[in-house]
Parts: C-alpha cells; structure tokens; sequence
C-alpha cells in the first residue's frame, strides 16, 4: 500500500483509496502537468476540503502524496535524490490551495529546501462537475508556477516583468496567473535543463575548496546571557572553527527563555537554517553550545547538511595539533568517548543483522556490535592512560628527589604561554597565534636568581595545555596525566593575553577549571601577556584589578628579568610552605 503522508485524522477509506490511485498516474516526462491530473487532484482536494501536494519524478511518475500544504508535506533533506547545491532534486510537487492567491512564503521556503524542479500551485473553486467516464473538470480557477533562479551567488525571485519583489525574492521565481492549458504547454525538459545550468554555473562561480568545510555557525541568546558573553562566545567559535580549518559563511543567532527539547532553535530558525546553508553551499553547521545525540539527528534530518557542537570542533583541533604517541592516545580516548553514546540513529548502515539458523532471536545489531567494539578500545586507551600517568608521576618524583623546584605555565587558550617558554629558555616549541598550537607538556630547565641569595637557582618550567571556557568533560579526563602536571607543580604562572577582550572572563575560566582539580594547585603568580598591544586605560584597569600580577611581552621579551625575579620569590614562598 503506498503512503499518504499530512494531515490523515478524519478521512474516509474511500478517501485514502483516492490518494493511493494517485500513485498509479503517470504523465509525459516533458509535461509539468496534464489538465487532467491537475483537475483530479483538484477534485479529490475539494472533497476533502484540504489542500494536497503530489510530487513527481522527472519520468513522471508519482512518488509521494500527502495531505497539507507544501510546507506540511516536504519531503526531508536527506530522503531528496541528486540533492546538492549545483542541481535542482528531481522532483516537482503539484500542490492545490484552498485561496485564490499566489504561492505564499512558506510553500516558496519549502520549495528552496527541497530544491524542487518546479512548484505549481493550483488555486481550486471549491466548487465543480465531473465529466462522463470519470474525468474531473472545472475545480481549478487558476495556477501558477513556480521555480528556482540562481543570481549572484543566491536565489533571487523575479516576476514576469523581470521586477525584484521583496521577502521571497531571495530564493524563488514566480509566474502570473496561468491557465492549466498554459502550464501543461511548458517545455518542462527545457525548463529543468536551464536551470542546472544556471546553477552549475554559479555552483562553479564559488570556486568551492574541497579541503575547506563550508560553515555556518549557529548562537543561541537565553536569558541567562548578557549580550558580551555572547558575543564573546561567538568570536571564540569563529577563531575554533577557522584553527580547525573551516570557512566561516554566516552567522546566525536567535534569543529564546530556554533552549527547544528537540532542536534547541525554534521551528521557522531551523527552516532558515536549512536555507542558508543550502543557499550558501554550505556542508557543516556548528551550534556553539553541546547539543544532544537526539537534537544532532533532528537538525541533521530537517536541514541535510551535518551539524556538530562546539566539543566536536575543539576535539577536531585536539586531533589535528596532536604530535607525540601520548597526545594522539588522549585525543582518540576523548573522541571515542564522545562518539559512544552518539553512534544511536545512523540510519540503515547501524540497521540489524540477520539471526540465521539455529539462534535466538533477530541477531545482533550492528550498533551493538559498534559500541561493545569502541567500549573495548576506550578500555584498552584508558589502560595505556594509566600507564603514562605512572610513567609521568616516575619522573616528577625523580625531579623532586633531586629537589628542584618546578613551576607550571598555566592560563587560556593563545595567552602566549609556548612563546614564553621559547622567550625563557631558548627552547623551540610550535608556538603561533592559534588556538591549542601546542598540546603536550614541555619542561624546560630554567635557571633565575635566589630570592634571598641572588645566586643562580635551575628551576624547571612545564608548558601545559591551553584552557578553554567550557573544557569539555571527555578533554579534562583524557588529559588528566597531562593536567596533572599543573597539580604535582610546586607553583603555577597564569598567563593572561591582556590585548583579547574577554580577558577577565578568561582569567575566570581558568581559575574554574583550576578548582575542578582532584589536587589543589600551589600558589600562583598572575602575569598579564602582550601589554604591547593593549591601550593605557586596559593596562590602567588591569593594575586596579591586580596589584600584584606582573605585566610582560614574550614575543618582544619586555619585563622577562622582573618575571624571572618574581618567578624566584614564588618558588620560595612555596617550598618554604611546603
């Protein structure tokens, strides 16, 4: 039995026998439509008093009927065949509508996401006769056809004077009133040809990067967040997102009270969403908050493109920046543990397997198997994690032995604290203006004068991973041999970038991470980075703030030797404390 898809409470069985006969129609492949096809859906319409869309393939043949507008009954992004940016799906809709209007937003908004061959709306009498031998006539008053245009890089909306007209001209084109003769007289092969050759054209106009994920990024705004913090939210996102190699499109945002269950945007956002990315060409959408396994499958169902959440994008960073065989061991435990509980609604790859002869029951899943696979790996890593630990912990206390004290360079992601190590003591560590260019610990020897004696004391100094706000949870247990680091040191140097905006929000960050630790740090020193870049009025403010933090340029090596010097009182302070 085919499948009516809308709006089913209250019809008849005769009635659903009506719309099932409608797959058994087929139509010229050349033909938009036939006056006859187009009077009987109008018919059955009619009596059903709703509006109808049947959708057609370019061989003419019905593959979908539903009952609503074309809004209600669209077909999903990812059910669409030949579905991309270059090319039109395939398919049409022939949609009736209970007023004497022309198409309005929503069916052009449905027809731009589906990426229909054409749209034709047929306006219905309410009224009608019905021929001898059945066929029906006299229930449409007028049509009109719509399609696709593409100009500039988008979809634009001209009339039939060639006129912009406002709202749909973004997206789709619209003809005057037709007749059902007149439509059916359209060379639809010519017309769909057309089209995609417009639209290859700019398709190829764009000069897509195969090696760049197209993106749009995706703001939530609630109540519980003032109009900086987002912002601030935002730019961090944009700068993830351009470390992880991707190019930023568009930058959408919505305010709400409270995120939605199911997409955590509303309804007409998720609608725009699907348009944009469509109309840019974009494949990626990244929210900038963790989205849910099930709200991954919603959006991904309604809009056609991936969507991932901010953790996925600092975890793809994590995978790209990791060098040592201890730094690619903790990124894959961090990602495998973040993948587990999203492998649920792959679609047919994660569908059962066969039972067989002589078992019980259907069989296995192949989600079942996937995930026993991935739990043992976790357990494998977070053995091989444990060990480096041990390893890790075997050192420190070979350096404490020794007696020499250490001190862990600590603060927010891009604070400068690798140039500041090279700064120190020569070293070559990656260091560049990214976010996590470096993510294994390196421990330099580091000599700076006695505090009391001003004799030459060798010191050791750790560069730790950069700290972000909202560390994912799967990073911080991942990373904890690393993170570990900070607790064993004997004193912490908190790095700040003082020329970034959000430096206060940084510098708190920090400090919340800090207190999650199983072991509470030593004492620290706060040394406010790149003062050669920030106005008189922000180092004046950060003075205020901080009386008793120091205030460097690494990169230009300004007040190193007064670093080095504070450096050898803390150091002091916490040994004696210790």
């Amino acid at each position: 039995m085919e499948t009516i898809f809308g709006n089913l409470q209250g019809l008849k069985s005769s009635q659903l026998k009506q719309l099932q006969r409608l797959y058994h129609q087929r139509i010229s492949g050349d033909c938009i439509t036939t006056s006859e096809f187009a009077q009987r859906l109008a018919a059955i319409s009619t009596e059903l008093n709703q509006p109808i869309c049947a959708y057609l393939n370019r061989r003419g043949q019905v593959i979908r009927v539903g009952v609503g507008n074309p809004r209600q009954t669209q077909i999903p992004p990812l059910e669409l065949p030949r579905y991309g940016a270059e090319r039109l799906s395939g398919i049409r809709c022939i949609a009736t509508h209970l007023k004497p209007e022309p198409p309005n937003e929503s069916a052009l908004t449905a027809m731009a996401l589906q990426r229909l061959d054409a749209l034709v709306v047929l306006n219905i009498t309410g009224t009608g006769f019905t021929k001898r031998g059945g066929g029906a006539t006299g229930y449409v008053k007028e049509a009109y056809l719509a399609h696709l245009v593409a100009n500039s890089k988008q979809l634009v909306l001209t009339d039939s004077e060639g006129i912009s007209t406002p709202d749909s001209a973004s997206y789709s084109s619209i003809s005057p009133p037709l007749s059902l003769d007149a439509i059916a007289e359209q060379d639809f092969l010519d017309l769909v040809e057309s089209l995609e050759e417009e639209f290859s054209r700019e398709y190829t106009a764009q000069e897509v990067d195969a090696d760049h994920d197209r993106v749009v990024i995706v703001g939530v705004i609630t109540d519980s967040t003032t109009g900086q913090q987002f912002q601030d939210t935002i730019a961090e996102l944009v700068r993830l997102v351009d470390t992880a190699g991707g190019d930023v499109l568009q930058i959408l945002q919505q305010k709400r009270s409270r995120i939605h269950p199911q997409t955590v945007i509303g309804e007409g956002k998720v609608q725009e969403l699907a348009l944009t990315a469509q109309t840019l060409g974009a494949n990626l959408v990244v929210f900038d908050r963790d989205l849910s396994p099930a709200q991954v499958r919603n959006l991904e169902a309604q809009i056609g493109v991936r969507v991932i959440d901010r953790t996925e994008v600092i975890l793809d960073i994590f995978a790209q920046r990791a060098q040592s065989g201890a730094g690619k061991l903790q990124v894959e435990l961090a990602q495998l543990e973040y993948m587990l509980p999203r492998l649920t609604g792959r679609g047919k790859s994660m569908s059962r397997l066969g039972g067989g002869i002589g078992t019980r029951g259907p069989g296995e899943t192949k989600l079942e198997t996937e995930k026993r696979g991935i739990q043992k790996r976790i357990s494998r890593l977070q053995q091989e994690v444990n060990q480096l630990q041990a390893h890790r912990c075997r050192l420190r206390q070979r350096r404490q032995h020794r007696e020499v004290p250490s001190v862990a360079v600590v603060g927010y992601t891009n604070a400068g604290k690798s140039t500041l190590l090279n700064a120190l003591t020569n070293a070559e560590v990656y260091a560049a203006d990214q976010l996590f260019a470096t993510l294994d610990p390196t421990t330099r020897r580091l000599v700076i004068p006695h505090a009391d004696t001003n004799e030459p004391q060798e010191t050791l100094i750790t560069d730790t991973v950069g700290f972000i706000h909202k560390l994912p949870p799967s990073l911080m247990d991942a990373f904890r041999a690393t993170l570990e680091e900070v607790t064993e040191a004997d004193a912490l140097l908190h790095l700040v970038d003082l020329s970034h905006p959000a430096w206060l929000s940084h510098i708190r960050a920090v400090r919340e991470i800090l207190a999650q630790m199983p072991i509470t740090p030593g004492p620290a020193l706060v040394a406010f980075n790149k003062i050669d870049q920030v106005s008189s009025e922000t180092l004046a403010l950060a003075k205020e703030e901080f009386p008793l933090a120091i205030f460097i340029s690494a990169s230009q090596r300004l007040g190193l030797e007064t670093l080095r010097y504070r450096l050898s009182q803390l150091i002091e302070y916490a040994v004696d404390d210790r």
